[in-house]
Formats: structure tokens, C-alpha cells, sequence
């Protein structure tokens, strides 16, 4: 039987605990007690965990494990999303997605093409984008949490220094495939595995000025086909063909 596994907001070497509303719902809803078996993530480790209390008190409600032993997890993929900001149901789903499909960082961009009141509010679904994160992380039996950082200006996170390959996703490029993009960097790295970036825009696709940043800043251009596709659905496409060379 498949364990369940459940993400410890605190640890040490022997224990790790649950609080507030995942402690709730292991206790209330799925009715743990001392001596029930679990799979705990702490501090980017899997273990067999064993509960040892459980308190029941609203927001302080904790559930505290013994740690039984590391059992092997796998690591999450060595790419980063950066990912320009749109509709946010839609960018939810693909946080969630993305998630599931093992990236290790998420980067929100403010584009030219961002709308307005988008941008004016992303900052404030930031934590929510985390959370999202963190229970798809928990859906998925990952081992860790996509970190998920704060919304920034395009600009700003495209001139940050980076020893990943980068690669932008862009309407225009005919030449690349992400595919052969990927092999590249793959064969470059040698017996390493390639850190890696790729970059989606927004609703509308990318504006000229920049495609030109992009460029300048020495991100490669990388075509997913002669399909125009949603921002959502190009942000999965991306990642399920880097896991399909990277795993």
C-alpha cells in the first residue's frame, strides 16, 4: 500500500511536526493516532515516520512524528519556470501542474503584456501560489517544495546572473526545438546534469523589445512546435519535455 506523505513545517534529527490545518485534517479527517505510520518530508528527506501526539487546537493544532528511517526519494528536476504572469486560474493550474511534473523553482515575471490589474495584484498571490505548490508537491509524494518566489519585473529577472542554461520559449524561433536545445545543453554538461531555465510568456506572446532582452542577456530562443499554444499549456509541454531528456 502506497503511503501517505505529508510535508513537516518543523524537525530535527528524531522528530519532525505538523501544524495548524494539515495537523486538522491528519487528525480529524483521516483520524490519526499515536502509532499511526507515515511518510514525513523534513528538511528535503523522506522518512518512515511513526506518530507520537497528536493536539488538537485549532490554528495551534499539531501532530508530532518519530522519525523511523530515510527511505529514497527522487530528486526534482534541475529546471526553474519562469514563468510570465497571466490569468490566474489559469496560472494556478499550471503551478500545480508544474509541481507535479517535479520543477524545482518557480519565478512569476511582470511582461509588457501582463495585464494591468494582474500585475497589481500578484504580489498578493504569492502565498497562495506557495500554497498551491505545497500541496501538489504533497499530492505528487515529492520529496521537496518548488520554491515560489516573488512576483518580479521581466527585465529585473532576465539580467540576473545565472550559471543555468537558459532558454526562452518564443512564437518566432523556427530553427530550435526545445528538444534539440535541451541535447545541446546536455552534451555540454557532459556527465553533469545541466541546470536549467526556460522562460514562458504571456497571454500574446512576448513584445520585441523583449525578445531583443532576451537575447542580449544571452538566453537561447526554442521553438515547441508550429502550434500556437496557451500560456498554461506551454508551460507543461516545456516541462514534460525536459523531464523526457533529463530523467
Amino acid at each position: 500500500m502506497t503511503m501517505r506523505r505529508w510535508i513537516a513545517e518543523n524537525w530535527d534529527e528524531a522528530t519532525a511536526t505538523l501544524v495548524g490545518a494539515q495537523a486538522e485534517h491528519l487528525a480529524r479527517v483521516l483520524r490519526a493516532q499515536t502509532g499511526t505510520i507515515a511518510d514525513v518530508v523534513a528538511g528535503g528527506r523522506v522518512y518512515r515516520a511513526e506518530v507520537a501526539s497528536v493536539t488538537l487546537a485549532g490554528d495551534a493544532s499539531e501532530v508530532r512524528f518519530n522519525l523511523i528511517a530515510e527511505i529514497e526519494a527522487d530528486p526534482a528536476l534541475p529546471v526553474t519556470l519562469a514563468i510570465a504572469v497571466y490569468k490566474f486560474d489559469r496560472m494556478e493550474w499550471a503551478i500545480e501542474k508544474a509541481t507535479e511534473l517535479g520543477v524545482a523553482a518557480i519565478a512569476p515575471m511582470l511582461a509588457q503584456r501582463t495585464e494591468k490589474h494582474l500585475a497589481q495584484a500578484a504580489a498578493k498571490r504569492a502565498e497562495r501560489w506557495r500554497r498551491i505548490a505545497h500541496e501538489a508537491a504533497k499530492q505528487a509524494r515529492r520529496s521537496d517544495v518548488p520554491e515560489v518566489f516573488d512576483p518580479a519585473p521581466l527585465e529585473a529577472h532576465v539580467r540576473l546572473a545565472s550559471q543555468a542554461t537558459r532558454i526562452v520559449l518564443a512564437e518566432q524561433e523556427r530553427t530550435t526545438t526545445l528538444r534539440q536545445a535541451l541535447d545541446e545543453a546536455i552534451e555540454q554538461a557532459e556527465a553533469d546534469m545541466p541546470s536549467l531555465e526556460l522562460a514562458i510568456g504571456p497571454e500574446g506572446g512576448w513584445a520585441p523589445e523583449e525578445e531583443a532582452l532576451f537575447d542580449a542577456n544571452g538566453w537561447r530562443a526554442a521553438s515547441l512546435g508550429p502550434r500556437i499554444l496557451r500560456a498554461e499549456t506551454a508551460a507543461i509541454a516545456a516541462l514534460a519535455v525536459a523531464a523526457s531528456r533529463l530523467e
